[in-house]
């Protein structure tokens, strides 16, 4: 076959998962409850069919052969995170012995069949005794990751090649302190606000710490969901919208993380509506000091926006969206199970930003991927035949390769997710994996897509 699009050598082919999504084992192994074990033991009724965090998709008992998949799929690279609270039950204090066994076991597993692991710190799981000092609006607790980073690097460090501190950061302050999606649902801008500043001085520490430890070609990183803001037309008013939601959503993390600094429009709005965060002394400068090496950029839709239509309710708490509304583009093209919006040229237009106004930073798709509602529907002669998932997938990568065309720095392409997995207050409403995993038996099988991404990893491009 002709290969039309091909990647340049070493491309990073792969999959992206978290800890709490897949690893079960919830109350084995000596961890400590993070705050989903907790919220779905007081607020069960939140959970898409009242399926909590204890067993998900059994990882913590059957990597081995989730592994052996991995590399029979054609992996050379897969992204797992670390939980905090396995790892150091309450947040801080002892290590648990049972925890890195687990993790060296993963990781040299990873590396003995050919797969480079990428580990993430952080994503989303609060272990729950810090989360009640306060969560990341706690001075104490970005102290507490700052350990928790460090113990990392010492236990795993020798292998480990690819750190990130975050997984979507915003995501936490969305859903815990804006719009009630995650514990602890709080609804708080100031509090938001502060949270995603904690966030980013926790990142700087960790990179700071990070670098005293003088790995040899070792890189830190931070993933960061973007989400480019498209305004309904050209005009002044829909612009400034655009550009404003850009600042809250994307802006907010990505210029700290990149660039050592925030936007000054973005300080000003919060300033004149009395919403900045408490800083320390010596924060900025951190900040400045300690940017990433390496941007994971995660993309699923893309984010429509037009001027406001009305004033916002001077009853209701302040919000990003006092500043735009949102808009639906007429014949925009849809996933309709999770009622997004599929936009491929998006991943392009994120990579021309980047390469444009952020030095061209050495990043990647850390993830991109299709949920589907009861997929066994397209189940045929045992396998599910998720032809949507391979032009979904195709179309995001026909652009990602315009991209490094012209120019950009970008190194790999990981879908989410390896395996159907558990998602936060979804659980598994929607299917995002290359194998399908029946939650009764917890076997796994690989659906048509499997096999297509083996074939572009194997050839390098389609």
């Amino acid at each position: 076959m002709t290969i039309q699009y091909k990647f340049p050598e070493g491309f990073w082919w792969g999959s992206a998962t978290s800890a709490t999504q897949i690893e079960g084992a919830a109350n084995e192994g000596g961890k400590g409850k993070n705050i989903w074990d907790y919220w779905y033991e007081i607020e069960p009724n939140r959970f898409f069919d009242n399926i909590g965090p204890e067993t998900t998709s059994n990882f913590y008992h059957q990597y081995k052969e989730d592994i052996k998949l991995m590399k029979e799929i054609g992996h050379n690279s897969f992204r797992l995170s670390i939980s905090w609270s396995r790892l150091i039950p309450s947040g801080r204090g002892k290590v648990n012995p049972e925890a890195v066994k687990f993790y060296n076991n993963v990781i040299n597993e990873l590396i003995a069949n050919g797969i480079e692991p990428f580990v993430n710190l952080y994503h989303f799981d609060m272990p729950l005794e810090l989360q009640n000092k306060g969560g990341w609006e706690s001075r104490e607790v970005v102290e507490a990751y700052r350990t928790y980073a460090i113990q990392c690097f010492q236990l795993f460090g020798d292998r480990v090649k690819k750190w990130f501190t975050f997984n979507e950061p915003i995501v936490p302050v969305e859903g815990g302190y804006l719009y009630d999606f995650h514990y602890p649902n709080i609804v708080d801008f100031k509090r938001a606000a502060q949270v995603a500043y904690h966030t980013i001085v926790a990142n700087a520490k960790a990179i700071e710490a990070f670098r005293t430890f003088n790995f040899a070609d070792s890189k830190i990183g931070i993933i960061l969901n973007l989400t480019p803001s498209y305004p309904r037309s050209q005009n002044p008013y829909d612009l400034k919208a655009s550009r404003i939601c850009d600042l809250f959503f994307n802006r907010s993390f990505l210029d700290p993380a990149v660039l050592g600094e925030y936007p000054e429009e973005l300080v000003e709005i919060l300033r004149e509506h009395g919403q900045l965060p408490a800083i320390g002394e010596e924060d900025l400068e951190l900040i400045k000091n300690n940017t990433v090496d390496l941007l994971g950029v995660n993309y699923y839709q893309p984010r429509r926006v037009k001027a406001k239509e009305h004033l916002p309710n001077p009853y209701s708490p302040f919000m990003p969206d006092w500043f735009f509304d949102y808009y639906e583009m007429p014949g925009r093209k849809m996933n309709p199970y999770r009622g997004w919006e599929i936009y491929e040229k998006g991943i392009y237009d994120i990579m021309i930003n980047l390469k444009e106004n952020y030095g061209n930073i050495e990043s990647f798709i850390s993830e991109n991927g299709m949920g589907v509602q009861n997929e066994e529907r397209y189940l045929k002669d045992g396998q599910i035949q998720d032809d949507y998932r391979i032009e979904f997938i195709k179309g995001h990568l026909q652009w990602l390769h315009k991209s490094i065309q012209e120019g950009c720095n970008v190194k790999g392409y990981h879908l989410w997710t390896f395996m159907d997995n558990w998602s936060w207050s979804n659980a598994y409403k929607n299917r995002y994996g290359f194998i399908s995993v029946d939650i009764e038996t917890q076997k796994r099988t690989p659906k048509k897509s499997a096999y297509w991404f083996k074939s572009v990893a194997e050839n390098n491009g389609f």
